[in-house]
Formats: C-alpha cells, sequence, structure tokens
C-alpha cells in the first residue's frame, strides 16, 4: 500500500531525473555550436524576429524571447500545478511536512544573496542577486538518480520538496523586482480576469477551454503590463481546482454499466466501432473527465512536454555562450555567481537544517543523515535553468548575461561534482553501518 502512494512521486523523480539527461546534452550542444565557425548561425536563429500583425495590433519578438517569455509560460504553469499539489496534499500540506524543506529552502535562497552582495564589489551587477537563489530540479535530480537505489527515498522527496519552495521564491522574486515599469490599468483587467476564474473553480464550473483562453488573455496582459508574462503561467495555475466533480463510487459504478453496455453490443466487424459503441467511449471519456482532477490531470499531460521538449529547448537557446579569446567576460561576477551557487548554497541549506535540528523545529525522514544533507546542499548549487532565466531579466549588456550563464555553467558542473561524490561516499558509510 506504501509503495502505491508513492508511486505518482516516484514517476515525478524518474522524468524530472531523465531530463536532466536531455538538459546535459542540450547545453553541451549549444556550447559546441557556439564555439564553431558557425557561431554566427548559432545566434542569428534564435535573434531571428517572428509573430503576428493585424492592424494596429502587433505582437513581434525574437525567437529567444517566444522561448523565454512564452514556451516559459508553460514551464512556470507547471511549477504553479506543483507548488499547489505540494501545498494542498502533498509534501507541504502540513507544518510538519513543509517545516525540513522549507527551513532549508529559506538557507538557500538568503545565504546565496547575502553572499552575491558579498563578494560583488561591482555595483553595474547588484541587479544580479536573484540568480543564485534557486535549484534546477531535473539536473540535481538527474545527479542523484545517478548514485541508484542506495539513494532514500525520503531524501528524493526532500530535495524535489525544496527545490519547489526555491522555485516559489525564484517566482515571487521575479515577480516583485524584474518587473518594467508597470501599467496598472493591464494588470487590474489581469487579476479580474484571474478572480473570476476563482470563481468559476469555487463553484465548480470548470472548463478547459474557457480557463485555456483566459490564461492566454492573461499572459498577453502581464505581457504588455511591465509583469514578466511567464508570472502569468503560476497564477493561472494557482485557478485549476484540484478537487474532482464525482467520486469513486459513482464513476466505478458508471464504469460498469458502460462496460455491460459495451460487451452486448459486441459484433463480428474487426475494423470500425458501431454508432453505439462509439456513443459508450463518448459516454465513459465524459465520466471519465468529471473524475479526473483538473489540476492533476494537467499536471500529467504537460510534465513530459515540459520535461522533454520545452526545458531542453531553452538550454539548447540559452546556454551557448562563445569562449573564443577574444570573448569579454565579467570575472568578478562570473566568481561571485560560482561562490554563491556553490558555497552559499551549501551553507545556507546545512546551516539552516542543522540549527532546525538542534532547535526541534524539523526532524530528518527515515534513512536521511545530517551528512546526506550536506551532499544535497551540493546538489542544490546546480542552478541552471531557473538561474539563467533570471540572468536574462536582470541583465540587458552581453557581456553581463553571457558573464552570468558562464558562471552558472561553472558552478553548475562543481556543485554537481562535489554533491555526487559526498554522498556516493556518505551513502556507502552509512549502509554499512
Amino acid at each position: 500500500m506504501k509503495s502505491q502512494s508513492l508511486s505518482p512521486v516516484q514517476k515525478f523523480l524518474n522524468i524530472e531525473s531523465s531530463s536532466g539527461i536531455l538538459l546535459f546534452g542540450a547545453t553541451i550542444l549549444a556550447l559546441i555550436w557556439a564555439n564553431t565557425p558557425f557561431s554566427d548561425v548559432y545566434h542569428s536563429i534564435w535573434n531571428q524576429k517572428m509573430g503576428i500583425k493585424i492592424g494596429e495590433f502587433e505582437l513581434i519578438k525574437p525567437v529567444f524571447l517566444w522561448i523565454n517569455d512564452g514556451l516559459m509560460a508553460v514551464f512556470f504553469f507547471l511549477i504553479g500545478l506543483e507548488i499547489k499539489r505540494e501545498v494542498l496534499i502533498g509534501e507541504l500540506n502540513s507544518l510538519k511536512k513543509a517545516s525540513f524543506p522549507l527551513v532549508a529552502a529559506i538557507g538557500g535562497m538568503v545565504l546565496p544573496v547575502l553572499m552575491f552582495f558579498i563578494f560583488n564589489n561591482n555595483h553595474v551587477t547588484q541587479a544580479g542577486w536573484g540568480i543564485p537563489m534557486a535549484t534546477d530540479i531535473a539536473f540535481s535530480l538527474a545527479i542523484l538518480q545517478l548514485l541508484g537505489n542506495r539513494v532514500p527515498l525520503g531524501l528524493k522527496v526532500f530535495l524535489m520538496a525544496f527545490a519547489i519552495v526555491d522555485d516559489l521564491g525564484a517566482v515571487m522574486v521575479i515577480a516583485i523586482f524584474y518587473s518594467g515599469q508597470l501599467n496598472f490599468t493591464m494588470i487590474i483587467i489581469a487579476l479580474l480576469i484571474l478572480a473570476l476564474l476563482f470563481v468559476f473553480t469555487y463553484f465548480k464550473k470548470y472548463s478547459k477551454y474557457i480557463y485555456f483562453i483566459a490564461g492566454i488573455i492573461v499572459w498577453f496582459l502581464f505581457l504588455k503590463s511591465g509583469i514578466h508574462p511567464t508570472i502569468a503561467g503560476v497564477l493561472v495555475a494557482f485557478t485549476i481546482p484540484i478537487n474532482r466533480k464525482i467520486d469513486e463510487r459513482i464513476y466505478t459504478q458508471k464504469l460498469s454499466e458502460i462496460n455491460h453496455q459495451f460487451s452486448a453490443l459486441a459484433d463480428d466487424q474487426p475494423m470500425t466501432l458501431s454508432k453505439e459503441q462509439i456513443e459508450c467511449i463518448d459516454e465513459l471519456e465524459s465520466w471519465t473527465e468529471q473524475f479526473q482532477s483538473p489540476l492533476q490531470h494537467l499536471e500529467h499531460k504537460l510534465h513530459n512536454w515540459v520535461a522533454y521538449v520545452i526545458m531542453p529547448i531553452f538550454a539548447f537557446a540559452n546556454a551557448g555562450i562563445t569562449l573564443k579569446g577574444n570573448t569579454a567576460f565579467e570575472w568578478n561576477l562570473v566568481t561571485t555567481i560560482i561562490i554563491a551557487l556553490v558555497i552559499g548554497k551549501l551553507l545556507g541549506i546545512s546551516l539552516f537544517t542543522y540549527i532546525g535540528l538542534k532547535m526541534k523545529w524539523i526532524e530528518l525522514p527515515d534513512f536521511v543523515y545530517f551528512k546526506q544533507i550536506i551532499g544535497v546542499a551540493f546538489l542544490a548549487g546546480v542552478g541552471f535553468t531557473m538561474s539563467i532565466f533570471v540572468a536574462n531579466l536582470a541583465f540587458y549588456e552581453p557581456i553581463f548575461i553571457d558573464s552570468s550563464k558562464l558562471g552558472i555553467l561553472i558552478a553548475s558542473i562543481v556543485a554537481g561534482i562535489l554533491g555526487y561524490f559526498v554522498l556516493k561516499f556518505t551513502f556507502t558509510k552509512n549502509f554499512k553501518d
């Protein structure tokens, strides 16, 4: 029974781990292409403008902005669904469950930001303070997965939970600190639409078509209002209902009735269905849609698309840093990001966890030891996706963007290697004890 309740978590972990491998491949490919004689082709593809223009209405953006503002809105929508699920029924749905990853996540956000300000001596690049806040859950879980079955499930769930809290913190930072000049009229209209969706959810009037159209409108309003449009994805996700329209008893009864009816309609035609059989299938789909939680259904449908398509495309479009000898970098920014991600995450998560244990605010899961938390704290320094995303928002000058990406890549590699080896030796010692 216990394994059945954990299977959705394990599936989530497996998808994220596989996605990390794809992200790694896309990153390497982007770096190679950006440092060949055909690097101009790589950059020109992402700077190519495309969009629509109808009369006075115009929405034309470079391809990389369609990826970062458009496709990443879907990524943030999925994050919003995951946050809502975890808060309502998952690993964050009670103070006792949430306290461990919450305390660790706070430390993993506060210390890196503090170290960024301490080591960054160029006031021009202070805007990048949000870069070392978040953890790339796909990359970090992929590294953890390399250690095989020796990793306790509780440690994987901990990494997943505090990474989600990290993402929530990053989302709030983006919304508050990395938005442009605000158009409050458009913001108010967007918020009214979101309020209407919440009302629909409260009265159980969910329609995927209405929510989809409303989501597109809110995304556009946020894009034009000065708030980063990906935040629309998170807010729309919060409006998606998690409750089912019918309970399991009714659904099981209907399944039995439809199955009996369908069996009675069986004929000798092997290639096609009768009209009555098609109607049975339609009825089954209708009841199934009512039985499924809209939030869980959307999360299930989107997870593969985000993990295997959107995230690799984002990595491929954003990781191509030209490392030729004549390329200029702001080396203080590079080193500051490395220190903030690797050392800041290590100290923040380890120190806050240690204090939480000593104060008895938190307790470690079964088969999880503090030495393993240190290894996971290193893995948290793999900030890749969200860190690059924030870097693109923080800076406009290519030298600062490229320097940030270089620092993020180096920090992610160093943190990943250190975390892997710390955990490898820790698991060996602990499981022999």
